[in-house]
């Protein structure tokens, strides 16, 4: 470690270990959340329009956490407090240390992986474009979100534990959880927004992309608004035989700037797409059904049991056989474990 690089460490774990204290008086819940999911995984959270801002604390281990691929309009940071954390957005896989802080492709289907020792708290803060920047604010405020729609494909915005501005982003944090998990202050909500711009402030310090314009900003999220009605078709019909060439023509938009479009917007192609919303339903129908698993491949929209199994390992690391019986065994504890973590009172 070099002379220059040893302040900036120690300012890290210094700001690191305070919010570590902070988060020693709170409460994190069992990561579960497949109720809040529909069939195309789809993660509802209700937020008040006035103040749409969300805070939740989870706490990941094997029986813990859903597996289930989501997606959601919410803007979301996700930080691992205790260890490692990997997660999938679209095709990209990343590999969170404790610290580190995701910038989450949001609009692409992604969910955190099963790894051996997975144990882990962790913050994640989501909101909604307009809690900082919406038509009518000063130009400078979309500088907020830029950490969010500039991120080139195939790479992810990590701020990673050892970097200089984890530093203040930490300190900031440890300020915003107790104003919105322990709100003392009238005007709590204002505080909160104070510390969460701080994070985005640093977040764009860090990611810096002044050559792109707020026309860019606006066309990125047209983009993703023409797309919802396939996304709506598909959660309907996923059962259906559902080829490019219709998927096309719903969004009136050639094959090329198709291809295009949807890979930039949802970080797979439309057919991996189709694929892990029929896998997400399969999911769904295991975990809370008896029909066999050739039934559960015909009912959404694989052609044989044989080609689930084969994308189910694929993503999964095991059979739908397999993650049945293991759901049994974690099931049987479920109840005596969830008392240990009792949920946070988040704040709306």
């Amino acid at each position: 470690m070099s002379k220059a690089s040893k302040p900036v460490a120690r300012a890290n774990q210094d700001a690191f270990a305070a919010l570590l204290g902070v988060c020693r008086r709170l409460k994190f819940e069992p990561h579960h959340i497949a109720q809040q999911l529909d069939a195309r995984g789809h993660y509802e959270l209700s937020l008040d329009k006035e103040f749409p801002f969300n805070i939740r604390l989870f706490h990941f281990s094997p029986k813990h956490y859903t597996s289930i691929w989501n997606w959601h309009e919410r803007l979301e940071l996700t930080m691992p407090l205790d260890g490692p954390l990997h997660m999938r957005m679209g095709d990209l896989r990343v590999e969170l240390a404790a610290g580190d802080l995701l910038v989450v492709d949001n609009l692409k289907l992604h969910n955190v992986e099963d790894l051996p020792g997975l144990n882990t708290r962790a913050i994640v803060m989501s909101f909604m474009p307009e809690f900082v920047y919406s038509p009518g604010s000063p130009a400078c405020d979309y500088t907020f979100l830029l950490p969010f729609y500039t991120k080139r494909e195939g790479h992810a915005h990590i701020l990673r534990a050892g970097e200089e501005l984890a530093a203040p982003i930490y300190r900031a944090m440890a300020e915003l959880l107790p104003r919105y998990f322990q709100p003392a202050e009238t005007h709590f909500q204002s505080g909160c927004k104070a510390s969460f711009l701080e994070i985005l402030y640093h977040l764009a310090r860090r990611f810096q992309a002044s050559e792109v314009l707020r026309s860019e900003f606006v066309q990125r999220r047209q983009q993703a608004d023409r797309l919802a009605r396939l996304f709506e078709y598909v959660r309907l019909n996923y059962a259906d035989r559902i080829s490019v060439e219709q998927a096309m023509k719903l969004v009136h938009m050639s094959q090329s700037q198709f291809m295009k479009v949807f890979k930039k917007v949802s970080g797979m192609t439309f057919v991996a797409h189709v694929t892990r919303v029929r896998i997400n339903q399969a999911l769904r129908l295991l975990r809370e059904t008896d029909l066999t698993i050739a039934e559960i491949a015909a009912r959404t929209g694989f052609p044989d049991q044989s080609y689930f199994d084969r994308r189910f390992k694929q993503a999964f690391g095991k059979s739908p056989r397999q993650y049945r019986a293991d759901l049994g065994k974690q099931l049987s504890s479920v109840e005596c474990d969830e008392a240990a973590f009792p949920p946070a009172s988040p704040r709306s």
